[in-house]
């Protein structure tokens, strides 16, 4: 029988998938240790290689610290290491089901250079059991190898906040796990060497990623609630942002505000669990109905621009209606799973022409997930309606006059984000 690698020095890692996870975790380590980042997007590592990370989740300046990191699309590069750090997407399809295919496919290139004694960690979202279940059975086809007899498998969940500058992977505590006690002490130990604030050593994989999948599912909940509290406020015509500041007057209310509810965890990591779940016979009412409150928050957002254009007499059809921003959150180029779509294409079934401007997305790659294409400026008092949608600092600085100077006279101004005051906009969640 093999054994994981035995001490930190034994250990050559490669972190595969250089994304928004990997590739902060790939320069952490790599201010530490030689590190191999592999991708199969050549783009992305020319791009990273010339010192440049397009998703501005690592600067110029930490990417050139990060001095024992080297980035290839070689599969032969990694054959000369013995643990690896897997770290792509794990989205949902057009059905709302979990979409492994990039898991399987990583899974499915490590065990063509898996070797004795090797030891995998997955970091992706997925679903109690997926690891053991969906993974590990590839890896033994591509490899020839057996789990727990020749190699070992690991899980770490990420924690990454795209476009947080304070809360880094460095800064935010890990929880580990391994296929055998002798595994998970490696795994915890290795991150250990980068996570400054420590590591929780889960007591089997299967907790860690059960841990994993109900930490966004929780929040997903408690906005979910805050929406629905949101529409009948509004129905009862009580400003919600002000009941949420006196709430949070009490020690131990949390701080949740309304709005869209997107991006690759919160939007996503809910229906991981609820397939599980209904897999094993046990249909999920109290998360799947949150799900369906915040997945409806767009039609409801359009529903209450279109009344407040038609109180002011502004014909909806064929009206010019600026959309601020794309991205699923403020301040990071981020846009899956970006919730925004549903208010442009909500709109269009009104026959109203929605233009999205936001500065931190690219336009090619708007067009090629969404299949529109945000303008490079909005145009001066040319909008019957203007709705914030996103909280970019942009947006921010602008203020009420220079926002309300994009609109015509008369237009409606929908500020989702409260990035006014409650007198400066026209409507608020």
């Amino acid at each position: 029988m093999q054994h994981p690698p035995q001490t930190l020095e034994d250990i050559r890692l490669a972190i595969v998938g250089l994304g928004y996870v990997g590739l902060p975790l790939a320069v952490e380590f790599g201010k530490k240790r030689p590190v191999t980042g592999f991708d199969i997007n050549a783009a992305r590592i020319h791009a990273l290689q010339a010192g440049h990370d397009a998703t501005l989740e690592v600067s110029d300046e930490e990417l050139r610290t990060a001095t024992g990191l080297r980035y290839t699309t070689e599969l032969e590069a990694l054959r000369q290491c013995n643990v690896y750090i897997v770290t792509v997407p794990t989205p949902i399809d057009e059905h709302k089901r979990p979409d492994l295919s990039p898991l399987i496919s990583a899974s499915q290139t490590i065990g063509k250079v898996l070797k004795p004694g090797d030891v995998v960690v997955y970091e992706s979202t997925v679903y109690p059991g997926a690891t053991e279940e969906d993974c590990v059975p590839v890896l033994e086809k591509g490899s020839g190898l057996r789990c727990n007899t020749d190699f070992f498998v690991g899980y770490s969940p990420e924690r990454i906040n795209p476009g947080d500058k304070e809360h880094r992977v460095s800064s935010i505590r890990k929880v580990t796990s391994g296929s055998t006690p002798e595994t998970a002490d490696i795994v915890d130990r290795l991150y250990q060497q980068i996570i400054v604030v420590g590591t929780h050593k889960a007591s089997s994989i299967r907790v860690a990623e059960a841990a994993k999948v109900i930490e966004n599912t929780q929040r997903d909940l408690n906005i979910a609630l805050i929406n629905e509290l949101a529409i009948i406020f509004n129905k009862m015509g009580i400003d919600t942002e002000s009941v949420l500041q006196a709430a949070g007057t009490k020690w131990n209310f949390l701080p949740f505000r309304p709005g869209l509810v997107g991006g690759h965890c919160i939007g996503v990591d809910p229906y991981y669990l609820t397939h599980k779940a209904q897999s094993i016979g046990y249909h999920p009412e109290i998360i799947l109905a949150g799900r369906r409150m915040n997945d409806g928050m767009g039609a409801y957002v359009v529903s209450q621009l279109v009344k407040a254009m038609l109180q002011r007499r502004i014909h909806v059809q064929g009206a010019r209606v600026l959309v601020m921003g794309l991205t699923f959150k403020e301040n990071c180029p981020d846009l899956r799973n970006t919730r925004v779509v549903d208010i442009v294409r909500e709109l269009r079934e009104y026959h109203a022409v929605a233009e999205v401007y936001d500065p931190w997305v690219s336009a090619e790659e708007a067009q090629h997930e969404y299949g529109f294409t945000p303008i490079a400026a909005p145009t001066p008092g040319a909008y019957d309606a203007i709705i914030l949608a996103v909280a970019h600092r942009q947006f921010r600085e602008m203020g009420e006059q220079r926002i309300r100077a994009l609109g015509k006279t008369p237009h409606v101004l929908y500020d989702l984000k409260y990035l006014l005051r409650a007198d400066e906009s026209d409507l608020r969640l």
